[in-house]
């Protein structure tokens, strides 16, 4: 858990920037003394029914003693938030703990304006957050009949609610702990907010360019410019105190002679004027802003100062900040065809959505988008990525009608659970491309001022495998996958057909084919395309036809060298009709074309009737670009299967048993746990550890084995040797106490030069395979599981599966199998299957429980045998702490 905070000390680790229903920003912070003044005025600017629905009855002021008590509260026993907006209080919600410290009474009281903006569902999440981490586990309120916005907040998130009618009052009552059904709630709330803010950034009634200059290339000149040529569909204003007139229209001098409303300001300004426009914009009523300036994270530690407050800024105010160092932002909608960038043109329309951050890496992003003649739908530039991010795109992502596909390049993630957790979401229906550096999570690139991961090596790259994502390793293949997953449809399985001209080219293409995994159901290598275009043609046409309407061809790659009287428009667009025919993906590679004039790379056939067909210059990228996106194709077709969620898991039991076992853990400090209270807590889940007792004399070993049952192991309790048959570290199969004795003698002896003398007795487990299982708590990811098959394999050859949690049924399946040597879990030279289902469900048990209880630092299972007959952990090794705060919460707030 978090530490709690001492009573009275103010936690501003609470203080949170949240979005409003309508997409608009508030700031939420523990309520202080010095509020007194604000919450009268709060009190005061109420109508009488809302005065009457919150106290019973109506109080025209609040008096000096009701005042100290709302405001001078101890974080613990009593809890309040405010929420504000330009520093004005807009709502407040408190709890108020009971006789019996697991309960406390809630209430609400919301200013009249800004009712139905989810502010009570939001100050609920906050306040239920922090109840839970001062050990209350349930509210109760009382609410009037009439009051029916009150009601539904409480009837709408999600908890089991309790009502009964009393004496004229509606008392409610409901446990606090997040449900499946609360988190599906806050998840919905949060996506339809998040969605909304964007949408309001992308699709902008009018815009104000602040900072436009008449200089030629300078960024206020240029983003002044294109959004002009662009053709923006809404009024656009130009700012600038020293000119009268900038590109052919009345400029002014400051934002507030503006005759009209504002939605979306670039801000082209040095950064020491930024804050000065930011409060121009706020008084405007602007809902976001576009910061082209730099100077801010990348500058160091005092730019990173500039770019906290820039962002503090421009929340408490209602606002959306994308950038700083932004490159800018681009909708090809015709009802918006807004070009707020420094591309001389407004893309090309189509169907994927693309992502950066740093400028340099957006302008490489959309030159090769438009180099491939990839239409895009939105386009953002995220710059030092202050406020919006790839995970606010995917949320308009989802539900923009326009977009079909997506890509992002990453150079550092701020909310990998969050990631997570969108893009599985986001993937069922669109497919979802990264580009990330190898390094990306280790290091931050200037500008960026995020977590940094302490996970094993692959595990980032395994949380985007199980949320689906396409990961590649750089733009050209980023858009190599775009081109078949923005115009084609998905093939149904990995049946391909390789059509060539050539066939030695042909029989290249098939074995890189397969590979790459896919199954070469057809290779046609004798077409002869220089019999001209009136035969040619029409026989390509016919024998792709016939091949694609094959049940076990799903794709076709199609390699061609150059051939005579036919161009190679003309080929694809003979190939697009067929595609579109078969409703199959068929992508072409042209090899060998020497003309630099005549286009191979990107989409091509725009004449045909069709869409385009995604080309290659080189055969080995369309194969590669076509397996990946039938690995996703596979990945969404398939049942993923439900969240696992064990039977026989307590994890009430397991919060109270950490409560006492904390209590004298401070800090960073880790405790481990003894095996008696580590196999006490895993045992909460449905884990069973095979018991061992540890002794000093040959006799309280005979006598502990007795109570084991015999056989048994004798070990020693040195982590380092404990596992080690050929240092002596372990004896087994130990069958009668004159044995045990022997053994014990024995063992000292060979473990001598070691240091090792403490020694432990062990019920014998069946013989099995070897396993380990291992979970931590990372900074940067949150928990991470790992599973591999022990000794050599992890130890030598790193063969680790990881997963972060929730898994589902298929990542649960996946997570099993992934490490090379699981092949000896299903029989292997000659020795019997082991129970993987067992294994499988210890993996949905431990990853339950480090899912749940951040504050169980470590667990490492190690050996596990996975036997025919279940899985027996010999050891465990549990590691607690005071749990940082996850970077995806139980509450909704932005990302500071």
């Amino acid at each position: 858990m978090v530490e709690q905070p001492a009573d009275g000390v103010y936690p501003e680790y609470w203080e949170a920037d949240v979005v409003l229903r309508d997409g608009g920003t508030a700031h939420l912070r523990p309520i202080h003394p010095s509020d007194a003044d604000a919450v009268q005025a709060f009190h005061a600017g109420q109508s009488q029914n809302s005065i009457y629905m919150r106290f019973f009855a109506f109080k025209a002021r609040l008096s000096s003693k009701e005042l100290k008590r709302f405001t001078e509260v101890d974080y613990r026993n009593r809890v309040a938030f405010v929420i504000t907006i330009g520093g004005e209080i807009i709502g407040i919600g408190r709890y108020d703990r009971l006789d019996d410290p697991s309960e406390a009474e809630v209430a609400f009281n919301i200013a009249d304006k800004h009712q139905g903006r989810g502010i009570g569902s939001i100050l609920l999440e906050h306040l239920a957050a922090a109840a839970r981490e001062n050990g209350i586990r349930r509210f109760s309120a009382e609410v009037l009949p009439e009051n029916r916005k009150m009601l539904m907040v409480f009837s709408d998130a999600g908890y089991d609610v309790k009502r009964h009618f009393d004496d004229g009052v509606v008392s409610l009552e409901f446990n606090i702990d997040p449900t499946d059904k609360s988190r599906a709630v806050m998840e919905s709330r949060e996506h339809r907010a998040e969605a909304r803010s964007v949408q309001d950034l992308m699709a902008p009634s009018s815009v104000a360019v602040i900072g436009a200059s008449r200089k030629w290339g300078t960024v206020g000149y240029q983003l002044l410019e294109h959004i002009i040529e662009g053709g923006f569909t809404g009024p656009v204003y130009a700012i600038n105190p020293e000119a009268l007139e900038l590109a052919g229209m009345l400029s002014f001098g400051k934002l507030s002679e503006v005759p009209g409303p504002v939605q979306l300001a670039i801000v082209a300004v040095p950064y020491e004027e930024v804050p000065k426009v930011v409060d121009e914009c706020a008084a405007a009523g602007v809902k976001g802003i576009v910061v082209a300036s730099a100077g801010f994270a990348e500058d160091g530690d005092r730019g990173l100062v500039r770019q906290q407050a820039l962002v503090r800024q421009a929340r408490a105010n209602g606002m959306r900040v994308i950038g700083p160092a932004s490159l800018g932002m681009v909708n090809t909608h015709p009802a918006v065809s807004l070009n707020a960038s420094m591309a001389p043109t407004l893309a090309r329309r189509g169907g994927l959505g693309l992502f950066s951050q740093s400028a340099a890496i957006g302008v490489a992003l959309y030159a090769a988008s438009s180099r491939r003649r990839v239409g895009i739908s939105t386009f953002l530039s995220a710059g030092n990525r202050a406020d919006v991010s790839g995970n606010d795109m995917m949320q308009f992502w989802e539900d923009d009608a326009d977009t079909t596909a997506v890509g992002l390049y990453l150079e550092s993630i701020g909310n990998p659970r969050k990631f997570s957790r969108l893009a599985r979401r986001l993937a069922l229906t669109k497919p979802v491309i990264v580009a990330k550096s190898n390094s990306m999570g280790l290091q931050l690139p200037p500008g960026h001022a995020v977590r940094t991961t302490q996970a094993p090596g692959g595990a980032l790259d395994a949380m985007m495998r199980q949320a689906g994502v396409i990961r590649v390793e750089t733009i050209e293949q980023l858009m190599d996958v775009a081109q078949i997953v923005s115009a084609q449809p998905l093939p149904r399985g990995a049946g391909v057909a390789v059509f060539s001209n050539s066939g030695a080219l042909g029989k290249v293409v098939a074995d890189s084919a397969t590979a790459h995994g896919l199954g070469v159901e057809a290779l046609v290598a004798d077409l002869d395309l220089d019999a001209g275009m009136s035969l040619a043609l029409p026989e390509l046409e016919r024998r792709l036809r016939e091949t694609l309407a094959r049940d076990d061809v799903h794709a076709a790659v199609v390699a061609f060298l150059p051939a005579r009287g036919l161009t190679v428009e003309k080929i694809a667009g003979a190939l697009a009709g067929c595609s579109a025919g078969a409703g199959k993906p068929v992508v072409a590679a042209f090899t060998g074309i020497l003309d630099p004039s005549v286009y191979v790379e990107g989409m091509v056939g725009d004449a045909a009737p069709a869409a385009p067909v995604p080309c290659y210059s080189n055969p080995g990228a369309a194969v590669a670009a076509l397996s990946a996106v039938v690995r996703y194709a596979e990945w969404a077709h398939r049942d993923q299967g439900l969240f696992a969620d064990p039977q026989g898991c307590d994890a009430e039991a397991v919060h109270a048993d950490l409560e006492l076992l904390l209590k004298d853990v401070r800090g960073e400090q880790l405790k481990e746990l003894d095996p008696a209270d580590a196999a006490r807590l895993l045992g909460h889940y449905g884990i069973t550890v095979l018991p061992s007792e540890g002794f000093v004399t040959a006799d309280e070993a005979v006598a502990a084995a007795d109570r084991l049952g015999w056989p048994v192991a004798l070990k020693t309790t040195d982590p380092t040797l404990r596992h080690r048959l050929d240092l002596g570290g372990v004896r087994l199969d130990i069958q009668d106490p004159e044995s045990l004795r022997l053994n014990i003698l024995q063992m000292r002896r060979a473990l001598e030069p070691y240091g090792s003398s403490s020694l432990e007795v062990q019920a014998m487990a069946p013989v099995g395979q070897a396993c380990t299982f291992r979970a931590i708590e990372d900074p940067l990811l949150g928990p991470v599981v790992s599973f591999g098959l022990a000794g050599d394999a992890v130890n030598l050859l790193d063969d680790w599966a990881h997963r972060v949690p929730p898994l589902s049924a298929a990542d649960l399946r996946d997570f099993i199998r992934s490490p090379r040597a699981s092949r000896k879990l299903f029989g292997y030279q000659g020795l019997p299957a082991v129970d993987v289902a067992a294994l499988e469900d210890l993996a949905a048990r431990l990853s339950r429980l480090k899912d749940t209880h951040p504050e169980i630092a470590l667990v490492e299972f190690n050996p596990v045998l996975a036997t025919p007959q279940g899985v027996f952990i010999l050891a465990a090794d549990v590691r607690i702490g005071n749990a940082a705060q996850r970077t995806d919460s139980a509450r909704r707030a932005m990302r500071n």
